[in-house]
């Protein structure tokens, strides 16, 4: 026999059929700039200019990518990025999860001083002076490790980590590995770490964002060039509408070279935005199952 369908009262069908009218424009109003930036990117810089571009490219042309690829400081910027988010990112995992594992722990003594005083961290700051005195002091103004240890560590990822490993590794696995004479070491390597892919899937991307997008350390720290990452040549494009003459050396007349900025500035957009957009399926189904668990028990 076939289930019986419940028919669905006037108020809830009027009800979903409004939800989903909501979620449709307000997909529609986020989707739009993104697909006009792409379709911008791939369009003549003359249709760009014109304002011709609405929704698909109008005359499509790699020109912008080529400008973007042909500029030296693009391509170092981007390396540089890469290089900023992946040992960033690496640093980040090991400080977060050396930080949250003892402070999982109920017979790790004092634990409850040491939370007190990293969640001291998040409610009050030196700011923006004190820290740069301090990186100063510490030999680290305009050289990579700028962009890496200042912001080593945070706090809410630590408590974040923390609570999966309280909710997640039972108590009782760790007393059967110590009978046999496991090391806490060994335990967090061969245990602990294997059962958190989760976790660590959606901490990494927190981190990994938080560097592919980062310039204001950048700004503030670096004076060398060759040292700065792609977001704040981006901003150097778009804010400050600085772009390097070679980039434009193939626009013949002033308009053609005034086409190819802004055609510019839609290609690096896509371009600086594309490897997040790549990585972020691999670890999408990982999100719910790490931030819901985690954020189970405080």
């Amino acid at each position: 026999m076939h289930a019986m369908k419940i028919k669905e009262a006037g108020a809830d069908r009027l009800f979903t059929i409004v939800n989903y009218c909501v979620l449709t424009l307000i997909m529609l109003i986020v989707l739009y700039p993104l697909v006009y930036v792409v379709s911008a990117s791939f369009s003549s810089s003359s249709a760009v200019l014109s304002g011709r571009v609405w929704l698909w490219p109008v005359e499509p042309t790699l020109d912008g990518y080529r400008a973007v690829f042909k500029n030296t400081m693009v391509v170092r910027g981007f390396m540089n990025t890469i290089f900023y988010t992946l040992a960033g990112t690496g640093i980040n995992l090991l400080f977060t999860v050396l930080a949250a594992y003892p402070l999982s722990r109920g017979d790790f003594r004092g634990r409850n001083l040491f939370m007190l005083l990293f969640v001291f961290t998040m409610m009050f700051s030196g700011g923006l002076i004190p820290t740069y005195l301090l990186v100063k002091d510490l030999g680290m103004i305009d050289t990579v490790w700028s962009m890496l240890i200042p912001g080593a560590l945070s706090v809410w990822n630590v408590i974040i980590m923390r609570t999966y490993f309280q909710t997640t590794i039972p108590g009782e696995l760790l007393e059967a590995s110590q009978l046999d004479g496991c090391s806490d070491f060994r335990f967090l390597l061969r245990i602990v770490l294997p059962l958190s892919g989760p976790i660590l899937a959606v901490i990494a991307l927190f981190y990994a964002v938080g560097h592919w997008n980062q310039y204001f350390n950048a700004m503030i720290f670096l004076k060398r060039a060759e040292l700065y990452p792609l977001q704040l040549i981006l901003r150097d494009i778009l804010v400050q509408n600085e772009i390097n003459i070679d980039m434009l050396g193939d626009a013949k007349t002033a308009a053609a070279r005034q086409g190819l900025r802004e055609l510019l500035k839609y290609s690096l957009i896509v371009v600086t935005s594309v490897p997040l957009l790549v990585v972020y399926p691999f670890v999408q189904k990982f999100f719910v199952k790490g931030v819901m668990i985690g954020s189970l028990k405080g």
